[in-house]
Formats: structure tokens, C-alpha cells, sequence
């Protein structure tokens, strides 16, 4: 069976897939002050990379790849606001379609796609049990960080937040 909802669902919602720390409940609760219902996907066609000097991870179209991660089902226009201020400039949200691990169905999403092709900052795969042991809990606090950053009204970008947290609080360098 295939289902086609482009990235809007049901009325005014929004089916979002992850791939990398918004796979943590954590995460996401820090940033929507809630875990919405969720679904286990495959996007294929695509390659999980690290990046370097980043904890977090980037997806870029790669022929005869695919990254595991899951749907976000249900995301009010509010929360994907909120989760583009937090990808910030760095991604792209598109449009792609992943197949749903429990069913054999296809679903039309938004993805957060880095924004440079070209990155040569982009290496390896990303591992997200290897992340989670390694940076959940201070990327959760870098997270409220950027959620009080932003009810400022001279908030900075998520980018900024991220590297004055990794830089200057906690005073850890980064990974190579």
C-alpha cells in the first residue's frame, strides 16, 4: 500500500523524518515540549555523514544508499518552525519519501537535508548509539540553551548557540 501526504498530514500537520539527535526523545521533548507519535522509516538514496567539528550529523542523495531513522508524525506548523530555526541554515528541508519499516508503505515527508553538496567537511557514517553514549546529555542542554535562545528577541541561530556551548561552556573541543 502506498500513502502519498506530501510533508502536510492530517489538516495542518506535518510528517517530519529524522535521522540523527532528533532521534533522542530527549531532544525532541527539549525542543517541542513533547515526543509526538513516531514511526521507524528507511529513506533511500541517501548517506548518513559526520561532519567534522560537529556532533551532529548530515544526509546527502547518495545512489544505492539509505539511512535508517524515524517519522515524526503529526508536527504543527508552530513545532516545524521550530525545528527549521534549529536546523538552521546548515539544512534544507525537502520533500522525499521513505518506507515505513512496520508496514510496506511509503509516505511523503520532510527531511533536513545539508545544504552543501560539497561540504569536505563531510566524512564517515554517523553512528547514533555511539552519539547518544558519547553527547546526548550536553547536546540536550546545548538544546534548552537554543529553546530560552529563542523567545529572545535578539535570539541567535541555532549554529551559534551550538558553537558557543561546545566551545565556551563546556569548554570540550570539538570532534575531528
Amino acid at each position: 500500500m502506498s500513502v502519498k501526504l506530501n510533508c502536510v498530514g492530517g489538516g495542518e500537520t506535518h510528517n517530519v523524518f529524522v535521522y540523527g539527535s532528533l532521534l533522542a526523545d530527549e531532544v525532541v521533548h527539549t525542543l517541542l515540549k513533547r515526543v509526538p507519535p513516531t514511526a521507524p522509516a528507511i529513506l533511500h538514496d541517501y548517506h548518513r555523514f559526520k561532519i567534522k567539528g560537529r556532533v551532529y550529523p548530515a544526509i546527502l542523495p547518495v545512489q544505492n544508499n539509505k539511512v535508517n531513522g524515524r517519522v515524526l508524525l503529526g508536527i504543527s506548523g508552530v513545532e516545524l518552525d521550530i525545528l527549521d530555526e534549529f536546523e538552521d541554515v546548515e539544512y534544507t528541508r525537502t520533500d522525499v519519501e521513505v518506507s515505513l519499516k512496520d508496514k510496506s508503505e511509503k509516505l511523503q515527508v520532510c527531511a533536513y537535508v545539508w545544504s552543501n553538496p560539497n561540504d569536505p567537511n563531510l566524512n564517515a557514517e554517523w553512528d547514533f548509539e555511539e552519539w547518544k553514549q558519547v553527547h546526548l546529555n550536553d547536546f540536550v542542554k546545548m538544546t534548552g540553551g537554543f529553546m530560552q535562545e529563542l523567545e529572545l528577541p535578539e535570539s541567535k541561530p541555532r549554529v551559534q548557540t551550538y558553537e558557543t556551548f561546545y566551545k565556551q561552556e563546556n569548554d570540550k573541543p570539538l570532534e575531528p
